[in-house]
């Protein structure tokens, strides 16, 4: 009794009016942009602050950014946390030490200056932390943020863009909270709802044309978007850029780390309320939000009172519009989109997703059964390479399954085309248990021998405990030389790890080589001249016993190669 007393009250909550003004967060213009995460707190519950991370003056989230597509931009970031973080911009193609990964990690106190020119179609992205084993504690605290980017294709639509007044950031979190109304990154059991960091917030909206840029920024949680009474409404962008026309629906599935930009006419509603809902009870058994599956003896609860139910976010209240020449109408194209033809494909690799048993629900979960270690890069792609990389969901729960530095198009789910909503261009893409995707892809414009680019599944959780990989991208000269990290046949570093004293072996004929090596911020540490005349040469021996903990880089350069292989100082 006490059980259905406490589901009923949270019920009753979530499905309550809104109480709080949503909030807005600011924006920051370019070329040169300053983020500074640090700790901070909000009082989410009466009587109890919950603990949070923040960026700039804001005290959960970040501001957006406004990019330009074309434009150098400039980033100064600064980690005032007593961890170590980074910053991931989820979507952007840049090259991969500017990408943020858990390779690029900024130490407590230090800043990171990644500069790039930015080469993403009009869209809605977003940035958050990305460090290994701790993306869930960091993201699910507050350390994100959404990025905008603009270009002249979408500026010549008549399309709501006035942020903040027509155009709304929509950051949706569903957080699991302790009996110290602190959050949780399990996530299990989560029935808070944050929409820019509000609880049950509102929106007054002008009776026009309105755009909502959805992002599921939760741990876990798949929403499947929609309006009170089945209002129609118009998608008119997927994660990397504008879909070709505005497709009619009245259902949007956004699994964490997606994003849609939805246009919903409200011209003549004024005075009226309608609700952004997640339909909740239209999701399958296994996806993460749809109705709970019972779970094995001994497995952590997934009792969610959320699951499977169909639940208010967001109160639209229409009011009469702000803007003088205001949208009112929905243009009938927006773009071209060209997938790569499938026979251009140079290469297809299959990624399996898998668990230790069957009947694991709760993880850890793998690609091709093996875990994620800083210490191997999975996949070594030449430049240009047109891929096909089909996944295959052999676990019996959907995983959204993200890709860095490029944008792809689906090419069939289960052999099927895609619905048009998933006709564009791509970051995330979602696989249902039992289900395979295929999806194509080109490896353009940066390589990098030494800093990977990663792919996994953008359930935090199950990133942070090994569901995840890597790959770098390579030129046609590099590529002959270069092996993966760590198992480079042109020179070895031993012991690995190591303390105070390493053994460095040139395995090849050469006069004369230059050895580097580099921290995880791509810094050279030091620098020396190696010989070796013949194969049996003896190691040289290094002292490494002043450089701090942490990973490194050794970079061996002879006239015609270049080696890499990655060192764990302890």
């Amino acid at each position: 009794m006490k059980k259905i007393i406490t589901l009923f009250i949270i019920f009753f909550s979530i499905h309550a009016h809104g109480q709080n003004a949503l909030f807005i967060p600011d924006t920051l213009q370019g070329p040169n942009y300053n983020l500074t995460i640090h700790e901070d707190s909000v009082q989410f519950f009466p009587g109890t602050i919950t603990h949070t991370y923040a960026y700039n003056s804001n005290h959960y989230l970040g501001p957006t950014l406004i990019l330009n597509k074309g434009t150098h931009v400039t980033i100064n970031v600064t980690n005032l946390l007593n961890d170590t973080s980074t910053v991931h911009w989820h979507g952007l193609h840049v090259p991969s030490k500017w990408d943020g990964g858990p390779y690029s990690s900024i130490l407590p106190g230090a800043s990171w200056h990644p500069q790039f020119t930015v080469m993403d179609n009009a869209s809605t992205y977003w940035y958050h932390p990305h460090t290994d084993m701790k993306t869930a504690k960091q993201a699910i605290k507050g350390a994100a943020g959404l990025i905008i980017v603009r270009d002249t294709i979408e500026s010549a639509l008549v399309l709501p863009r006035t942020y903040g007044i027509d155009d709304f950031p929509i950051i949706l979190q569903c957080q699991q909270y302790d009996s110290m109304n602190q959050a949780m990154s399990l996530g299990m059991e989560d029935s808070t709802l944050l929409v820019n960091g509000t609880m049950h917030p509102y929106l007054d909206a002008p009776a026009q044309v309105i755009r909502l840029r959805l992002l599921n920024a939760s741990g876990e949680r798949t929403f499947n978007f929609g309006f009170t009474g089945n209002m129609p409404f118009y998608q008119i962008a997927s994660d990397g850029g504008l879909l070709d026309a505005p497709y009619l629906t009245t259902r949007v599935r956004l699994s964490p780390g997606e994003r849609a930009e939805v246009l919903l006419n409200l011209t003549g509603m004024t005075g009226q309320t309608i609700n952004l809902m997640s339909f909740a009870s239209e999701l399958s058994i296994g996806i993460e939000g749809g109705p709970t599956m019972p779970m094995p003896p001994g497995s952590p609860p997934m009792d969610s009172p959320l699951n499977g139910i169909d639940y208010t976010i967001l109160q639209l209240n229409v009011v009469l519009p702000a803007l003088m020449n205001v949208v009112t109408t929905i243009p009938t194209s927006l773009t071209t989109n060209t997938p790569y033809p499938e026979m251009s494909a140079n290469r297809t690799r299959t990624i399996r997703f898998t668990a230790d048993s069957a009947m694991v629900m709760d993880g850890p979960f793998y690609f091709n059964d093996s875990s994620f270690s800083m210490m191997r890069v999975d996949y070594r792609i030449p430049v240009n390479s047109v891929e096909i990389w089909k996944l295959v969901n052999e676990t019996m729960v959907g995983h959204p399954f993200h890709i860095h530095d490029v944008q792809f198009f689906i090419l069939d789910r289960n052999g099927m085309p895609p619905n048009p909503n998933e006709m564009g261009r791509k970051d995330v893409v979602f696989v249902p248990p039992g289900d395979s995707v295929r999806f194509i892809t080109r490896f353009t414009d940066f390589t990098d021998s030494v800093v990977p680019y990663m792919f996994h599944c953008h359930i935090l959780m199950h990133e942070d405990a090994g569901m995840m990989g890597s790959f770098v991208v390579l030129d046609s000269a590099a590529f002959t030389g270069v092996n993966e990290l760590n198992r480079d046949a042109g020179f070895s570093v031993y012991p690995n790890p190591a303390c105070t004293f390493v053994s460095v072996k040139i395995n090849m004929p050469v006069e004369k080589s230059e050895l580097k090596i580099m921290n995880i911020l791509g810094e050279t540490v030091s620098e020396s001249t190696l010989l070796a005349k013949n194969n049996s040469a003896e190691p040289s021996t290094m002292d490494i016993s002043g450089l701090p903990k942490g990973i490194y880089f050794f970079q061996l350069k002879t006239d015609t190669k270049i080696f890499n292989c990655k060192l764990i100082k302890q």
